[in-house]
């Protein structure tokens, strides 16, 4: 059993739901590093251009008031909650052979044991362009990579305690959740947060991607995936809130780390979701039931991230929208895949 702190302070929460652009009161305690979203409704998804299946239909939602964490969960903070716990993430354990091949098609032989020694998904740009289907190009199983070694052995978090934690699959997040007395957001809850003072606008700030000629996130300039020119001042990623703030005061909901949800993923949840409404505004909507992903037929449980990363870019994808995501299997960490916690008023 993880030991835990204590619980955060009884959060005094007489939230007034006000018509039109009023704002609630607000709560007199509020949990540090934690931002009141208040409650509301919103458009979830996306019909636009670039708008993959699996973000459609755009419909209207409807939460009630939860904090969020102002930044991205950093190396500092895991570090806190590891001393505290002596939690070993997925990417420190050995290579469970009999849960993978659960994943993989039948009769996939067994790795060789080198190959299941603990260890992460790293980013290696390839020499030259390659062709854009085949992930494989620049995604490489590190032995030894982990939230404490980002690129794998001989590399460190040194310097960068900042910087979001990585390497942390869907489990390690949770896990850190429950130390701190938070939960991971609903996909809902984290585009409400992210669209919040922008709704039905393409990105986080507005409609232009360089609104005014600033770069508004860390997002990869040049040419996917071997060439970053390090425009924005980051190759990898960047300190917690280098760049501009949401009207709540939220950072980085767009770009630098992908950030898990609690929810399991499936193409057609909005859809479903809709015929269980019956059409009519959807109400604090969880993620469906089961769990399918057609890019990954074979992986159970496969969970949603949302925000897009340090990689993301227009010529392969544009996941720094708030309606995109991408789905992961649970057990899974890769050097730009983080977190962020929620919690409720009390």
């Amino acid at each position: 059993m993880l030991s835990r702190p204590p619980r955060l302070g009884r959060l005094i929460a007489a939230l007034l739901i006000l018509a039109g652009c009023g704002s609630p009161s607000r709560p007199t305690t509020v949990p540090p590093g934690m931002v009141l979203v208040p409650a509301g409704s919103f458009t979830m998804g996306s019909d636009g251009p670039g708008a993959r299946y699996d973000e459609q239909p755009a419909h209207e939602v409807r939460l009630d008031a939860f904090w969020i964490d102002r930044t991205e969960v950093t190396n500092t903070q895991f570090a806190e909650f590891v001393a505290a716990t002596g939690y070993l993430t997925i990417a420190e354990r050995p290579v469970d052979w009999e849960e993978l091949r659960k994943q993989l098609p039948p009769d996939t032989p067994k790795p060789a044991d080198a190959d299941l020694a603990p260890g992460s998904l790293v980013f290696t740009p390839p020499g030259g362009a390659v062709p854009l289907e085949d992930f494989s190009q620049w995604w490489s199983w590190t032995p030894g990579a982990s939230w404490r070694h980002p690129e794998g052995p001989g590399s460190s978090i040194e310097g960068r305690e900042d910087h979001p934690v990585v390497h942390v699959a869907w489990e390690d997040a949770r896990a850190y959740a429950e130390w701190a007395g938070k939960r991971l957001p609903t996909e809902a809850e984290w585009e409400r947060a992210a669209r919040y003072g922008h709704d039905g606008e393409r990105f986080p700030w507005g409609d232009e991607l360089r609104p005014g000629g600033v770069i508004a996130a860390n997002i990869w300039q040049g040419e996917f995936p071997h060439r970053n020119t390090g425009e924005d001042g980051f190759a990898g990623t960047a300190p917690v809130g280098s760049f501009p703030a949401n009207p709540l005061g939220l950072v980085d909901l767009a770009g630098n780390v992908w950030e898990w949800t609690e929810d399991r993923f499936h193409p057609d949840a909005y859809r479903q979701r809709l015929l269980e409404s019956g059409g009519a505004r959807c109400e604090n909507p969880t993620g469906p039931p089961r769990a399918l992903d057609p890019r990954n037929p074979h992986a159970p449980d496969s969970r949603v991230q949302k925000g897009g990363s340090f990689l993301c870019h227009e010529s392969y994808c544009e996941s720094y929208r708030p309606a995109a995501k991408m789905a992961t299997p649970p057990d899974t960490g890769m050097s730009h895949l983080g977190f962020r916690c929620v919690a409720d008023p009390e």
